[in-house]
């Protein structure tokens, strides 16, 4: 049985993912203008609005779920083609008797999962089928880092909303993924952009009045600084409010650090 607090962030509305987003691309732009030595790179800062949306891949609505989870339709058709195929075997190539009645009800299953499947359910097993895919190619030509990324994808929806990937240890394995993405591809900052986009997810999320379990599941204490109140109007204008003040910070910043 879930904890009286993980009922009450489920229960919560997340952070809009344009705020999430905005504060990893402005964080991206602190990385690539402030770090000694690297280059000012626009991949670079794309690449930390990416990760800032990454942890909320353990919600079926979120802003990344749904263009990653792009197939869900497709996941739909997958097994209604699958019921097809299976009756099509039973009457063209198996007698009547009880084996062709089991590839029946079989073939009915697979229909009414195919038809019951709606938002949520099609677009978690959208992203599943995505992850694998990603996994594989990861294994074909011999990138570890997109093995990773793969699994991280497929498994992230299936895990309740803020719980591992809104965690520190998450946090880490993704910059791995960029530490083994920059070894590979020869790509400097890699792992910077993307765990400091990451980062910035989790640092926007405790702002709220849920707040995150950083330590989980060493600890089950959420750490938070409730100023916004998420779905609200009040908490839509301070997420604004917060995503501006931070972007005039760190352009004045980065304008400061070239001497204009």
């Amino acid at each position: 049985m879930p904890s009286h607090q993980q009922q009450e962030i489920s229960n919560q509305k997340v952070m809009r993912g344009s705020s999430h987003l905005a504060i990893g691309l402005i964080t991206g732009v602190a990385i690539a203008g402030l770090m000694p030595g690297l280059p000012f790179s626009v991949p670079g800062i794309a690449l930390a609005g990416f990760s800032s949306l990454a942890p909320d891949l353990d919600h079926p609505e979120s802003r990344l779920s749904k263009r990653l989870g792009f197939t869900q339709n497709y996941v739909r058709w997958a097994f209604a083609a699958g019921a097809l195929a299976l009756a099509a075997y039973a009457y063209f190539q198996l007698r009547v008797g009880s084996e062709q009645r089991l590839y029946y009800t079989v073939a009915l299953a697979f229909g009414l999962i195919g038809v019951g499947m709606q938002g949520g359910s099609a677009r978690r097993l959208a992203l599943l089928f995505t992850g694998l895919g990603t996994v594989v190619a990861g294994l074909y030509t011999e990138q570890l880092w997109l093995s990773l990324l793969g699994t991280f994808v497929a498994l992230a929806p299936f895990t309740a909303h803020r719980s591992w990937t809104h965690t520190i240890w998450a946090t880490g394995l993704w910059t791995y993924i960029g530490h083994l993405a920059n070894q590979h591809l020869g790509w400097h900052g890699v792992a910077l952009f993307a765990g400091g986009g990451y980062a910035s997810h989790l640092v926007a999320d405790t702002l709220t009045k849920a707040g995150v379990r950083w330590f989980l599941p060493v600890a089950d204490y959420s750490f938070k600084i409730p100023l916004i109140s998420t779905g609200s109007a009040s908490g839509n204008m301070l997420e604004v409010a917060i995503c501006a003040g931070y972007g005039l910070l760190v352009l004045g910043l980065v304008v400061g650090r070239m001497g204009f």
